[in-house]
């Protein structure tokens, strides 16, 4: 049997793209994403609940997203879960669990009114594949 590992967000960057050249000139984008569901609670009461995740753009999604989106940028990522490990320099294991994007749609408002999704203005699956090597290797930021 096959697992499937695919994640499918809708929501507002946190900050802007941080994007670094690693060797051969291959970008790499990484940004936290807040996504936020709201619900009614017991007493009627709507509760706001937001969730911070953090993507990670390999290539052509990553200058995209360096050229296109800025803080508050209202995306739709499509992906997979990516845990990594590394030695802090005290010599602890941490973990980072991330979104590695292989699929992005921009959902902004255009100025002229119309959303910049499916209908030309989207960005899909440009170059979102991460380098070979070593999945575990820590990025450089």
């Amino acid at each position: 049997m096959r697992g499937v590992n695919r994640v499918m967000l809708i929501g507002n960057l946190g900050k802007d793209p941080d994007v670094q050249h690693l060797e051969g000139n291959i970008a790499v984008a990484k940004f936290p994403l807040a996504t936020t569901e709201t619900f009614k609670d017991r007493t009627g009461k709507l509760v706001s609940q937001t969730e911070w995740h953090t993507v990670v753009l390999w290539r052509g999604l990553a200058e995209l997203a360096q050229k296109y989106l800025h803080k508050s940028s209202l995306v739709y990522i499509e992906g997979r879960l990516r845990t990594r490990s590394w030695d802090d320099k005290d010599g602890n294991r941490k973990f980072a669990t991330e979104v590695v994007g292989d699929n992005l749609i921009m959902l902004d408002k255009r100025m002229d009114g119309s959303a910049t999704g499916s209908e030309g203005g989207g960005i899909e699956g440009m170059g979102g594949d991460m380098p070979m090597g070593d999945p575990s290797e820590s990025l450089p930021f």
